[in-house]
């Protein structure tokens, strides 16, 4: 027998359905949000997972990444998507979720999504964590710029020794 799952991921923990190809609820249960206590779960034996279903969100990179490392049928959904049809449910919870998110997989009515591989996503971070850094550095710059002109100290030309060498005219100039 096929068995589909369906993981409603929060940032702490996660809500697990598993369903027959019936659509009968096999197994409910919450785990930490982790790919080990995901796989302690759904690499179960008594389960022949045909497809797992998991929402597009923060940490949907991450924990697929895990799923599909452990060879599992993992699938990241559309979550637009996924909202319309878990809209219909009379009551919004992780559970019900998680089952809503069961039931798409098991009639094949969901939109996959690309997920990125682990490598780039590390090149993203770089990138971003950089462009922060510089935003700051000229955000501090200007900052001091604005403090300096107050005691009609004009910064010209940028750069490090430049800017030493006007704190240190500060300095000797207003005590």
């Amino acid at each position: 027998m096929k068995y589909y799952a369906g993981l409603d991921v929060s940032v702490k923990e996660t809500s697990i359905c598993i369903v027959d190809q019936t659509g009968k609820i096999c197994r409910e249960v919450k785990v930490t949000s982790h790919p080990d206590d995901l796989i302690v779960v759904l690499k179960d034996p008594a389960w022949n997972m045909e497809r797992i279903g998991l929402e597009a969100g923060p940490l949907s990179q991450w924990l697929f990444e895990g799923l599909a490392r452990a060879g599992l049928p993992v699938i990241c959904i559309e979550t637009r998507h996924t909202k319309a049809f878990l809209k219909a449910q009379p009551n919004k919870s992780d559970r019900n979720d998680a089952r809503g998110i069961a039931q798409m997989m098991r009639v094949h009515l969901y939109r996959a999504v690309h997920v990125k591989t682990l490598t780039s996503q590390k090149r993203r971070a770089l990138l971003t964590a950089r462009k922060l850094l510089q935003d700051k550095a000229i955000a501090i710059e200007n900052d001091l710029r604005g403090l300096l002109r107050n005691f009609g100290l004009k910064v010209g030309v940028v750069g490090i020794r430049e800017v030493r060498g006007s704190h240190s005219r500060a300095r000797r100039g207003h005590p």
